[in-house]
């Protein structure tokens, strides 16, 4: 006979009230955003999203209205405000989650730091079991059975956390880097799941937030190591990559938006076109990566940069001129006024959407 199933939008965090160090906020979770509210203990404190303290975009910034402040993210649009999303491929469920930072100011400054969770579960899911007779002829059970004790598990689900670092210290929003500057990109797990998955960085873009962008990671592998080197890990759970900072002319802001695959243990590594493995070209042309066994989940994730020239500092303004890379439609490296290319130390890489 046949059993069938269905299921339904369900929404974990539909109206939640938590209580954490005095601070008291509500999740309203809804297919295509989640709604903060918070009420802040001291006027004085400041509210903001993890890493977008001064980014400019008005749909990333708290409504405040007295004590009361409330933040809409969009989940539609991932990428607006760097809502991290989970994706199970087992079960289909997703989860986004982003995290609200409360700094306090004056004699005594500290940060408290609020995870917000919403889950959907996929939609009108059909299930269909059959019953079906397995037991072969005369099959018959022994009278006598050796009873073992059995254990089950559930492996956590995996969080991400994505940092950019300058000479060891970690970039924020909140500080400015200049174009040039040589950096380093860290994407790992939480202590819960750095002993039971594994990462690979699928694909990686940047952007200006805006309308322009340039791919840097594809299948696995960098499109140009010279612009952003191919990650690489020791252990499978901690990937880092070298690039040097770039911008687009029109904007101070360069946001990073990227796959991630986590796998059970660790993921299969690609084989890139300059014969290292990528975690993070294949040899041959592919139109897509082959399938790892496993791979578990799928994690977009979004990291924002403030790149900008700090005054006095602009190679532009000492006389240097920007030169189109070959091959390149929109990369342009900062050269001398006599065109040959300055040294690698001391050039810029900008993006220049006019070309």
């Amino acid at each position: 006979y046949l059993i069938t199933m269905q299921t339904y939008v369900w929404l974990l965090c539909v109206y939640v009230v938590v209580c954490q160090a005095k601070v008291q906020y509500k999740v309203k979770c809804k297919d295509d955003s989640m709604l903060v509210e918070l009420k802040r203990t001291n006027d004085q404190t400041r509210v903001y999203l993890d890493g977008l303290k001064f980014y400019p975009d008005p749909a990333c910034q708290p409504h405040i209205d007295g004590s009361q402040v409330t933040i809409m993210l969009s989940l539609d649009n991932v990428f607006q405000c760097g809502v991290t999303r989970v994706f199970n491929q087992l079960t289909g469920v997703k989860t986004y989650y982003h995290r609200i930072v409360l700094e306090e100011v004056g004699e005594n400054p500290s940060k408290q730091f609020l995870s917000v969770k919403c889950i959907v579960a996929p939609t009108n899911q059909n299930h269909t079991l059959t019953k079906r007779n397995v037991l072969p002829a005369g099959f018959q059970e022994p009278e006598d059975l050796e009873i073992t004790t059995s254990y089950t598990g559930k492996a956590p689900q995996p969080q991400l956390q994505v940092g950019v670092r300058q000479n060891g210290n970690l970039v924020t929003g909140e500080l400015n880097v200049n174009p040039g500057t040589p950096l380093q990109m860290e994407i790992f797990l939480d202590k819960d799941s750095a002993p039971i998955y594994g990462l690979l960085v699928s694909y990686m873009q940047v952007t200006d937030t805006k309308a322009q962008e340039e791919t840097i990671i594809f299948n696995g592998c960098s499109v140009d190591s010279y612009l952003f080197e191919n990650f690489n890990t020791v252990d499978g759970d901690f990937l880092t990559a070298k690039f040097r900072a770039f911008k687009f002319p029109e904007s101070t802001y360069v946001q990073f938006k990227g796959t991630v695959n986590v796998c059970l243990d660790k993921c299969r590594g690609v084989d890139c076109s300059n014969g290292q493995v990528g975690y993070g070209r294949r040899k041959r042309e592919v139109p897509s990566m082959p399938p790892d066994p496993n791979k578990v989940f799928e994690i977009t994730i979004t990291s924002f940069i403030k790149v900008n020239y700090n005054k006095g500092d602009s190679l532009l303004e000492k006389g240097f001129e920007k030169h189109q890379v070959p091959g390149k439609s929109k990369l342009v490296f900062v050269t001398s006024e006599n065109n040959e290319e300055i040294d690698q130390d001391d050039s810029d890489i900008l993006i220049d959407p006019t070309l």
